[in-house]
């Protein structure tokens, strides 16, 4: 009778240890879902809502809309990480992902552009204000969201186990994006490509009103985090965790370090391997976007376990390594892993630049940015502009070669030469009519030269692009496995929710979040469809070098104490 109980109490406790983990995932996961539907659902929100604007400018204005949730992030990280802190874990938590429900609902009954242009002239404006406006409740949301459940599982995690438990609350954001690429495919297979793009897409985002009242039940099973009411009753909770985080040396520069020797290298790595591989398929490589979002999803399926993986291995060897490790390895092999991307996805395209590269001559001074974020420059006053504006909107690659100043620009496609109108010496009806009879001129070149208008599904090597994007979340799944308890590990208890959700958030909104719009505008401006890799090589890089030097080892760390910060020795 006296061992009953105690044969008892195990089960118990493993079935507690599997609620804690399991809600606390499925409510992040559900979180991210959201998040990434605007993502995967970028062009079609540009048909909508940046209407009136050329095809590159709306879709870099979508993809800065996307970033908006991402630039508000670190905002909403500190606003709920102080209230987690003196609130508690449980309660702030469960906020933040009805706020992102309701925003993410709203986004599928927004009317568009043309809705509100219809109301009276002018007021199409108001369309993607209101969409900005959902974005940034999503990134206030998503900002309080990942510190109070990665601190609640490793606040409940055994010693020795921290890594493992909190791997599983990483592999949310990818299993969100997973399902949001699911549930778009399963929405397109549904209807017509002229229905789907009509209204269709709108189907994923109205859906998650159904995942946001699963996930909040499960939710309140949920107690509040041992630690936490540790802190309560022994009166320890922190009166003011911003001013205690942010306000003395000793934790600030572990935020320092955390953002710049760990999270900022994590970010760019992650969403160069997701987001931006996605948008460089279809934008870039005109590949089939149902295509893309099958060879992406089945990527992030079988990427995924390997977050699990990273974060138990980290409890037996260490935090440190693995780390840098997962840092390194991007820096030095993303720009031929692109390069066979390209390949594998548009081999006549890959092909063509080899056999008949673009190259175009212009004076560098009549040459303008070919970025413009607000729709207003036509490019049609140079030459220069005219010849790479027509090769931004095809998506060839070219490199650019100075020539003297008031030169005509010149096209060079393989070993033929066109030559510019120059514009500048044009009245603007004969302008208008030289420059058409010039795109098609140069369009009609392309064409024979071998560069396809998209990429042909049929000569995808599938296997090959799966391979390449489930090495980009190996290499993820490196730093990002073991990076939640990590991040724990480097601040006491009564601030923690707030000093790791800042810079958590500045890495993955800030540094990840901007990186397709930021890629994108590299890529436009100089023409090189490589060029914006350089972005995530360069931050990873600078990450690598940070961690090497100042990242200090935490698994065995105890981080049930409540003062001080850590001195990078384990102590606190």
């Amino acid at each position: 009778m006296a061992t009953a109980p105690a044969e008892g109490s195990a089960p118990a406790e493993k079935q507690n240890q599997a609620l804690v983990i399991g809600a606390s995932s499925v409510g992040t996961m559900f979180e991210w879902y959201d998040f990434f539907l605007y993502g995967s659902l970028v062009a079609n929100i540009n048909m909508h809502f940046y209407t009136g604007v050329n095809e590159t400018t709306g879709y870099i204005l979508a993809l800065a809309t996307f970033a908006a949730g991402f630039i508000v992030r670190p905002f909403g990280a500190l606003a709920f990480g102080r209230i987690g802190d003196i609130v508690g874990r449980k309660n702030t938590f469960l906020v933040t992902m009805i706020i992102m429900g309701i925003a993410t609902f709203m986004v599928g009954l927004l009317p568009g552009a043309a809705t509100f242009e219809a109301m009276g002239p002018g007021l199409g404006i108001i369309a993607p204000i209101l969409l900005v406006a959902l974005r940034v409740l999503q990134g206030l949301a998503i900002g309080g969201e990942y510190g109070g459940a990665a601190t609640y599982i490793a606040e409940h995690a055994p010693p020795g186990r921290r890594g493992f438990f909190t791997s599983w609350i990483q592999i949310t954001a990818t299993i969100g994006l997973f399902a949001s690429l699911l549930v778009i495919l399963g929405v397109r297979q549904t209807m017509s490509k002229e229905a789907f793009d009509e209204w269709g897409w709108r189907i994923p985002f109205l859906l998650s009103a159904g995942l946001l009242f699963v996930s909040i039940w499960i939710r309140l099973q949920l107690n509040e985090s041992p630690v936490f009411l540790k802190m309560k009753e022994e009166a320890a909770l922190s009166k003011a965790p911003l001013a205690e985080a942010f306000g003395k040396w000793k934790n600030v520069k572990w935020v320092f370090i955390a953002l710049f020797g760990c999270v900022m290298g994590q970010a760019v790595i992650w969403y160069t391997g997701t987001f931006y591989g996605l948008t460089y398929m279809k934008q870039t490589l005109r590949m089939d976007a149902a295509q893309a979002d099958m060879i992406v999803a089945i990527s992030l399926l079988v990427g995924t376990p390997f977050y699990i993986l990273f974060g138990w291995l980290s409890d037996k060897i260490g935090r440190r390594y693995l780390i840098l490790a997962g840092l390194l390895i991007p820096v030095l092999t993303y720009f031929p892993l692109f390069h066979m991307l390209t390949q594998s996805v548009n081999p006549a395209l890959y092909a063509a630049v080899d056999t008949s590269p673009v190259v175009v001559r212009a004076d560098p001074a009549t040459c303008a940015l070919q970025f413009d974020p607000v729709g207003k420059n036509k490019f049609d006053t140079q030459s220069c502009d005219v010849a790479k504006a027509l090769l931004a909107k095809s998506g060839v690659s070219y490199n650019t070669e100075a020539t003297p100043a008031g030169s005509v620009a010149e096209v060079h496609i393989g070993g033929q030469v066109y030559a510019a109108p120059d514009v500048a010496k044009m009245e603007p009806a004969e302008r208008v009519s030289a420059i058409s009879a010039y795109n098609v001129q140069v369009s009609d070149a392309l064409k024979a030269a071998g560069y396809p208008t998209k990429a042909d599904p049929a000569a995808v090597n599938v296997v090959m692009v799966v391979l390449l994007l489930f090495f980009t979340q190996l290499c993820t799944a490196m730093v990002y496995g073991p990076m939640a308890a990590l991040l724990v590990e480097l601040f006491p208890a009564r601030v923690r929710y707030t000093s790791m959700s800042l810079p958590y958030h500045i890495g993955n909104g800030w540094f990840g979040g901007l990186l397709p719009t930021i890629a994108f505008a590299v890529v436009a401006s100089t023409g090189n469809i490589y060029a914006g890799i350089w972005y995530p090589v360069i931050i990873a890089g600078i990450t690598f070098v940070v961690a090497l030097f100042f990242l200090p080892e935490t698994y065995k760390r105890e981080i049930h104490h409540t003062e001080g910060a850590a001195d990078g020795k384990g102590e606190f």
